[in-house]
């Protein structure tokens, strides 16, 4: 036992960042943490590009709440819609919790923006007890039909923006900080456009 307490004092700096890689790498809060500090200082930002794409129908994508209530993509023509694909067991996808909340609660309330954020597990119980924990006010849903490869191809978290033409304004895969002033700007002019 003493002589393991003399190789831990020896090598007490490797030890301590063995220990910190160890809790990032199993503990999903922790890689949270740090990857929502790099969005924070700026790293992290979706490219917003003024060319659209057209998505041949959105009629029947289809997403479920907890109440049962449906939204079909089709029938939100007329509105900014924000859709955001994550997972609860998501790092990047927790990271980015907090600017999507934010972005969310400024525009909650205008009828003319539509927020749905997809469980990509599917599991509404689990992703709700998520929100509720962290005092998130979010509307999630789990997808009800398939989803075109266009729209989602599996990567976590991805996040989509239509237009009120229905078509593609912003598309990015990974996290980003989606409360920042370019991205608020950005919906306004799909408000007024």
């Amino acid at each position: 036992m003493d002589r393991f307490l003399k190789f831990l004092k020896k090598n007490i700096v490797n030890t301590i960042l063995l220990v910190l890689f160890a809790v990032l790498f199993f503990v999903p809060d922790a890689k949270a943490f740090v990857l929502k500090g790099f969005i924070n200082i700026g790293l992290f930002s979706p490219d917003i590009k003024e060319e659209k794409t057209v998505v041949p129908d959105l009629d029947g994508i289809k997403f479920k709440n907890a109440k049962g209530e449906i939204v079909d993509l089709g029938e939100l023509k007329g509105k900014v819609v924000f859709l955001n694909f994550w997972a609860t067991w998501c790092p990047p996808c927790r990271a980015e919790m907090p600017s999507i909340n934010k972005l969310y609660t400024q525009f909650k309330d205008d009828a003319d923006v539509v927020f749905i954020f997809v469980d990509g597990d599917g599991d509404l119980p689990k992703a709700n007890a998520f929100m509720k924990a962290r005092n998130y006010q979010m509307p999630v849903f789990k997808a009800e039909s398939n989803v075109p490869n266009q729209i989602f191809s599996g990567s976590l978290p991805t996040t989509v923006i239509f237009d009120k033409q229905g078509r593609i304004s912003l598309k990015h895969e990974g996290m980003a900080d989606y409360s920042s002033k370019k991205i608020i700007d950005f919906l306004m002019k799909l408000k007024a456009g």
